[in-house]
């Protein structure tokens, strides 16, 4: 082999490891020489007869990983080491170790179960976690406990938490020490501005560590976008000599090798996390970290994918930074201070939980097996993964088991998101260009939402002056290529197949002045004021930035009423609606035609039955509140005063309870006027019963009775139930008047009918306060009686009797 690399002391434990257990888990860090080494050492050791599968997260990586083999046993790539990528391959008869990258395994695995012909598979940089990844490693090892007892499985990492992986396969955990050279870490001394762009402060840094260290340079940035303006700067500001070269996945290959081939002088590097991993460049010393990745994250609730723009994990960062040390002792900046570095995440959060999972669904549809018998590095999450499926079954993908169907069976073979595949499949090769243009980059920026000018870039660039010129070979190339093999489908417009691949996306413009939409699924989304498509009634948006309340619209076609018939025509339904408006505060009915959440025609429902308004006013009443007349307000506080073994009838419960005693009553009701007039009382005593409001006029009854006879009504709005009565009415009463264990309350007037005394202990008041009142009030009223002894006079309404 070539020059000793730090792996080199650990291949062989590595090596016998494999030879005992057919599995293990090796951690080494960057520069440490795995990529390259360990196929090799497993090759040379003739641990199996079939080939060595090695699985590489980028088609960059995979390339380049061949080729260094190849170039270590003094050959061309294709003889013992080759590569197999989408859309390219080098390998022969003799290729005993071939690199792919992660989703071909998985076609191989669903071709052939038990992979005739592959004796092991290496998973490289198994830290990233992609869902192919940890697919194809679920698979692999259901695989090899049913089938294939021999076949040897190896997961490898820089930077991997790997103690949840090695239980996963149960196997040993095996480290490599060290890099091949220091890397001298610089942070910045305090935080930066926030008013500064990105580019102007990465900029700064990369002219900084060129003037302080030796060597080329390898930037991280987060995408094209910020690579392209900030090669703009340095092109102007950067020492003479100095290369200036951007490396992303969506360059065309022959830029890629540009990127990572050894020059004789100075360059710098300017990539994405393309560059984080398997990658050698031959004379970078110095890395530059701008602290930022880009991750697709999937949102359950809107159903779309959005690219979002976070802050590193300290495992990508030290993945990054190990770039410099793989020729030589090098320095790595980063763009943040060292007391930020302690706040960041320790590893990235792994696609299954963050990611798409409607081509995963699939391929374990297509699998036969569940996410309950597999076993995952870390499950998929229960819900997300039902919004895959409900996505597939509205395709024709899934049936309503979640088994595949044979249309979902051909989706699985076309290399598309299912989405495309599915328009691929049923429009045929028309449909070719358009399913290239949707997977990749948009090629046309700032030139409003309209899919169709895409299109018209793609047949014709030269009319496009801004058009991005790589973008549209790669979509040209990509058509070329899904043509092949397709049979011809429906003859259909292109906002037909593009509502094919987007079913719950078809939107329908909401009423006012804005350009707002709801979209198939449920979901809002908002046009830019003055785009071309604003004027459509329906459309179909194929781009959103996944806002959760309302997503903003990057990219759509516009789609007549007839297509959507002609397409969906048997998931239009006749809806007949009867339900309560919030807005209006009244029952509203009306026949509807629906597809998804789109309310294609309303009109009203003259002849709604009297049991559903009845029911929709129900529920207008359970936001209204129940609104108790006077006399439903006395009998409640009354019923409340009977303890737990009487019917509760509390304002939560009768609400809660409505269906039960208030539905019958309020079939003519239709708006919150009409409920503010209606009393509920008498649908309280009905659902009472004459038995229990007989106990209840009994133990806590509406009125008093006086010793004259007369009837006062009891006060039950108050904490205390109680009455007003005149002082002189009262006399003669010993015992003080309950209801039911509670004293009643009373307020004892003047002849006046004034507020004299009030009091829950009559008897009590007749011993003490009554003579000072007595006092008082003769003067007052000397023509009333005011006896001595009250407990034994007669009560009276009457004045004295004149003599």
């Amino acid at each position: 082999m070539t020059d000793p690399l730090p792996i080199d002391a650990i291949l062989p434990d590595l090596i016998d490891a494999l030879r005992r257990d057919g599995r293990a888990v090796l951690q080494a860090p960057p520069g440490a020489g795995k990529t390259t080494r360990v196929p090799l050492a497993m090759l040379e050791a003739g641990l199996t007869h079939g080939k060595i599968l090695m699985l590489e997260p980028r088609r960059l990586a995979a390339r380049a990983a061949a080729d260094r083999m190849a170039a270590t046993l003094g050959e061309k790539t294709g003889q013992t080491v080759g590569y197999r990528i989408r859309g390219d391959a080098a390998i022969g008869p003799d290729t005993r170790i071939e690199v792919v990258t992660e989703g071909i395994l998985t076609r191989m695995l669903q071709d052939a179960p038990d992979l005739p012909g592959i004796g092991a598979v290496i998973f490289d940089e198994f830290h990233e976690r992609s869902l192919n990844a940890d697919l194809g490693l679920a698979l692999c090892l259901e695989v090899a406990e049913a089938l294939r007892d021999d076949l040897i499985l190896l997961a490898m990492s820089a930077t991997l938490d790997a103690d949840p992986v090695a239980q996963v396969m149960r196997a040993p955990i095996l480290t490599s020490e060290g890099r091949s050279f220091e890397v001298t870490p610089h942070w910045l001394p305090k935080p930066l501005p926030k008013d500064q762009r990105f580019e102007a402060q990465i900029s700064d840094l990369i002219l900084h560590a060129l003037a302080d260290a030796p060597g080329s340079l390898l930037a991280f940035l987060p995408g094209e976008g910020e690579i392209r303006r900030t090669q703009a700067l340095l092109e102007r500001q950067a020492p003479q000599g100095v290369a200036i070269h951007p490396l992303f996945g969506a360059m065309d290959f022959k830029a890629q090798r540009a990127a990572i081939t050894p020059s004789d002088t100075r360059k710098v590097v300017l990539a994405t996390s393309i560059a984080e991993t398997s990658l050698t460049i031959p004379d970078i010393r110095i890395v530059v970290d701008g602290g930022k990745s880009r991750r697709a994250r999937f949102d359950p609730s809107s159903g779309m994918s959005r690219l979002v723009t976070e802050r590193v994990t300290r495992a990508e960062a030290a993945q990054r930074a190990g770039r410099a040390g793989r020729v030589a002792p090098g320095a790595a900046y980063k763009l943040w201070t060292r007391g930020e570095d302690g706040a960041l995440a320790q590893f990235p959060p792994p696609e299954i939980e963050a990611g798409d999972l409607a081509a995963f669904a699939l391929e374990l549809s297509l699998w036969g097996g569940s996410e309950d018998t597999l076993r995952f590095v870390t499950p998929p999450h229960g819900g997300r993964l039902a919004e895959a499926r409900a996505l597939l079954r509205m395709l024709g993908a899934l049936n309503a088991d979640h088994r595949i169907t044979p249309h979902g069976r051909a989706l699985a073979r076309r290399p598309l998101h299912p989405r495309l595949a599915h328009m691929l499949v049923s429009a045929g090769p028309q449909a070719a260009t358009l399913a290239a243009l949707l997977a990749e980059r948009d090629p046309l920026r700032n030139r409003g939402t309209d899919l169709t000018l895409r299109l018209r870039a793609i047949h014709d660039p030269n009319a496009f002056p801004d058009a991005h010129r790589g973008a549209i070979a790669r979509i040209r190339d990509e058509a070329k290529r899904l043509k092949r093999g397709e049979v011809k489908g429906r003859a259909l417009d292109t906002g037909e197949m593009v509502a094919l691949a987007y079913p719950d996306r078809i939107g329908l413009r909401r009423a006012g002045d804005a350009p707002r939409y709801v979209l198939s699924g449920g979901k809002g989304a908002l046009l830019p004021l003055g785009d071309a498509l604003a004027g459509h009634r329906l459309i179909v948006a194929t781009d959103l930035d996944g806002d959760p309340r309302e997503a903003r619209i990057r990219q759509a076609i516009a789609l007549t009423q007839d297509a959507l018939e002609t397409l969906y025509g048997d998931q239009i339904t006749e809806v007949h609606v009867c339900a309560w408006s919030k807005r209006d505060r009244a029952v509203e009915a009306r026949i509807q035609r629906r597809f998804g959440a789109l309310v294609l025609e309303d009109k009203p429902w003259h002849d709604a039955p009297e049991d559903q308004i009845a029911r929709a006013m129900l529920d207008g009443i359970r936001t209204l509140g129940l609104k108790p007349s006077k006399g439903a307000r006395r009998l409640m506080a009354r019923a409340a005063l009977m303890g737990n073994d009487f019917p509760d009838l509390s304002e939560d419960h009768l609400l809660d309870t409505a269906e039960d005693w208030l539905l019958g009553h309020i079939g003519r009701l239709r708006n919150a006027a009409d409920w503010k007039a209606f009393d509920i009382l008498p649908a309280v005593q009905a659902h009472l019963g004459w038995e229990a409001q007989t106990r209840l006029d009994r133990a806590v009854p509406g009125h008093f009775q006086t010793p004259l006879g007369r009837n006062i009504a009891i006060d039950y709005d108050e904490a205390t139930p109680g009455i007003k009565v005149r002082l002189q009415e009262m006399f003669g009463v010993t015992r003080h008047p309950m209801v039911g264990r509670t004293p009643l309350q009373i307020t004892l007037l003047s002849p006046a009918q004034r507020p004299v005394q009030v009091t829950s202990d009559l008897p009590g008041f007749w011993v003490t306060s009554y003579a000072d009142v007595r006092k008082d009030m003769r003067g007052q009223y000397p023509k009333h009686p005011w006896p001595e002894d009250p407990t034994q006079a007669d009560p009276t309404l009457r004045a004295k009797p004149r003599r």
